[in-house]
């Protein structure tokens, strides 16, 4: 299978972001096994509990505390886990911009999950920055 790639610059150019629909948000819960896991986008186990990203609705609707609201962006370039920098670089670039970014990486894509309110801003830098990098 191919592991993706692992040249910065080609990464940086063709990282194409998407803008997903919907809402998300992170929540934490002691007990999994009450969560429907076609419901969550990923879980993580934590000390403290199990952090769990979600829709925003389906998690108002099972009564889960959350206090952020996020817009969810793929990296549509398949980077290699072992690729040296791609984080790095688009999250300095987001930072530079005042835009938090709460990063995940799947085996074929990073996923990013910036607030709702720069959805929008996020994904412009990210293009610039994609359009503009050289090595």
């Amino acid at each position: 299978m191919n592991t993706g790639g692992t040249n910065l610059a080609t990464l940086i150019q063709h990282m194409k972001p998407k803008l997903n629909k919907g809402d998300y948000v992170f929540c934490s819960v002691k007990d999994i096994s009450k969560i429907d896991r076609k419901d969550t986008l990923f879980e993580f186990k934590e000390a403290e509990g199990v952090t769990i990203v979600l829709e925003h609705s389906k998690a108002i609707q099972l009564g889960l505390e959350f206090h952020y609201i996020a817009s969810w962006i793929t990296l549509q370039v398949h980077s290699a886990l072992e690729a040296v920098g791609l984080t790095a670089a688009f999250s300095n670039e987001l930072a530079k911009h005042q835009i938090s970014s709460n990063v995940v990486a799947g085996y074929f894509h990073d996923h990013i999950f910036v607030d709702k309110k720069n959805a929008t801003k996020a994904i412009n830098v990210l293009k610039t920055l994609s359009k503009n990098y050289t090595n």
